[in-house]
């Protein structure tokens, strides 16, 4: 994965394929959530994603494993490891807005 973000300013030509995944939040309400971008840290792989019928909200992010060949998404529980990613997604976040 890389850390390109794929969105209405990317520059190139692909095709944006829609990464939708199902999420439970804390009530148990599911949610369909869009990959928006990914990012590395200390050799970690994380996406942020937001909730596709509510583009608005804030942003989820998710630390990204593999196993046996499929990646799928974990929360992140370690507050250091929390503060960590937030604050490189609070900096790409702020990065994006200022490129507007």
């Amino acid at each position: 994965m890389s850390d390109h973000v794929h969105d209405e300013n990317c520059n190139h030509d692909h095709d944006h394929e829609e990464h939708v995944f199902l999420v439970t939040d804390e009530e148990g309400t599911e949610r369909e959530m869009v990959m928006v971008f990914t990012f590395e840290s200390e050799e970690q792989v994380y996406s942020v994603l937001l909730d596709r019928n509510d583009p608005e909200a804030d942003g989820v992010i998710f630390r990204i494993e593999e196993e046996d060949g499929e990646a799928f998404l974990v929360g992140i529980e370690d507050d250091a490891e929390w503060e960590r990613v937030t604050a490189i997604y609070e900096e790409i976040a702020k990065r994006e807005n200022e490129g507007e």
